[in-house]
């Protein structure tokens, strides 16, 4: 069956109840490999990667992503930057306001499915305090943080959340 080809994609939830434990460091840089391979406008990957383990940075991440605590329960968060000013050189103004995020947000979307592929729960946060985070981290002024993805053992999805039906989301033109 060709949806089986897909499973992972169909497995893959926003945890939001994780379970408190360590992942190997060799996952989390499993899932850093996972990131640097998103496709990105021009081959530029206009990206950086904090993995925040320290539990005091992810409690104060949690209060930054305005209370969000689960992010704090994860084993590890890890900040997705963008560089816009990597994507202008090459493109201008819109790669400097869209590829990149675009970009970045390819990267996350491979963070989520290689946590899924590895058995972890994640979640793609993009609620939270931009400057706070900018802050707590220390960046540099060319980083900007767009999104948090806590990662770790989860536990699984109470129910499924449901999506619009395809009928109501695309339209053939032959």
């Amino acid at each position: 069956m060709q949806r089986e080809k897909i499973a992972l994609l169909l497995e893959r939830y926003s945890c939001r109840d994780f379970r408190r434990q360590a992942v190997p460091r060799g996952d989390l840089e499993l899932l850093l490999e996972a990131a640097r391979w998103a496709p990105s406008a021009g081959n530029v990957q206009p990206w950086f990667f904090y993995v925040v383990t320290n539990a005091r940075l992810k409690q104060q991440l949690a209060r930054a992503a305005h209370g969000q605590m689960f992010v704090a329960d994860a084993a590890a968060v890890f900040v997705v930057c963008a560089n816009a000013e990597e994507s202008a050189t090459w493109y201008g103004a819109r790669g400097g306001q869209l590829y990149v995020l675009q970009d970045t947000a390819a990267a996350c979307e491979n963070i989520l499915l290689a946590a899924t592929a590895l058995g972890y729960g994640s979640c793609w946060v993009g609620s939270f305090d931009e400057a706070l985070a900018h802050k707590l981290l220390e960046l540099p002024a060319n980083l900007r943080p767009v999104a948090l993805v806590p990662v770790g053992p989860g536990e699984p999805a109470k129910e499924r959340r449901e999506r619009k039906p395809v009928e109501e989301i695309s339209r053939w033109i032959e």
